[in-house]
């Protein structure tokens, strides 16, 4: 946990969602949540380090029961970072946001919009920092229960999202309060556009962690592969250079190498 840690008091507050509100359903109480924390909250920015994923703007605190994917574009850039559970997925992500704070106050009107144009129904929630936006697809192959949670900070925003099915919709939900109430904000001083996403960069321990991880399981593939192979023929070369251009490509999803 985190040393030097300071309360977000002002979140609660909020009661309004702007012209389009959505429909309103109870709190939840996950107890005293104190994060998310700035980097600028610890004597020894080395500490923020201990137990968390270093992914540049945020270090999200590590989970036994989850699986660190990471999303990369065409270019190989680290785009987002997701926490994959059995109760579904979570990710959290920072943004540049205004000294006084009341960005999220804006957002969540513009998520809960976003969502119903999408098709959801969509239900403004209190929670441990203020309203959360909660929308239920159901126009996919598979129903969806999909959460935002914002937190107003210093000169940042950040904003968690959890995606789950009905069944494990409160359970991801806790999943990813948890991980917001212990994550730090590595904001910098570099001037950003307000609304800026704060760029999301893997240290190299972490890329070797996930490259590891990536090895280990193209093995456990080509091993279960190889048992269900049947003798080689003229075709098996192609084969194998098709299997390992796939496996490449998951090494560089996982990682963005």
């Amino acid at each position: 946990m985190a040393f030097g840690k300071r309360k977000n008091d002002d979140q609660g507050a909020e009661t309004s969602t702007g012209s389009h509100a959505a429909a309103e359903v109870p709190a939840t109480d996950d107890g005293d949540l104190d994060g998310p924390f700035d980097i600028e909250d610890f004597d020894d920015a080395e500490t923020a380090l201990v137990g968390r994923h270093d992914l540049g703007a945020v270090l999200i605190p590590e989970n036994e029961a989850a699986e660190l994917a990471v999303e990369v574009n065409q270019q190989g850039v680290p785009t987002m970072a997701w926490m994959v559970t059995s109760n579904g997925r979570y990710n959290v992500t920072a943004y540049a946001a205004p000294k006084a704070g009341g960005l999220w106050r804006e957002v969540v009107t513009e998520v809960a919009d976003s969502l119903r144009k999408e098709g959801a129904e969509v239900a403004i929630q209190d929670g441990p920092w203020g309203r959360e936006v909660v929308g239920h697809m159901t126009n996919g192959p598979e129903p969806v229960v999909m959460r935002f949670v914002g937190v107003d900070g210093y000169r940042w925003m950040v904003r968690g999202a959890a995606v789950g099915s009905p069944e494990n919709a409160e359970a991801i939900a806790r999943d990813l309060r948890s991980a917001l109430s212990d994550t730090v904000v590595r904001r910098g001083d570099t001037p950003q556009p307000v609304r800026n996403m704060l760029p999301l960069q893997l240290s190299e321990s972490l890329v070797a962690r996930l490259r590891a991880r990536a090895e280990q399981m193209m093995a456990e593939q080509a091993r279960q592969a190889g048992q269900q192979l049947a003798p080689p023929s003229p075709a098996e070369p192609a084969a194998r250079r098709s299997e390992q251009g796939t496996a490449m490509q998951q090494l560089r999803t996982i990682t963005g190498g």
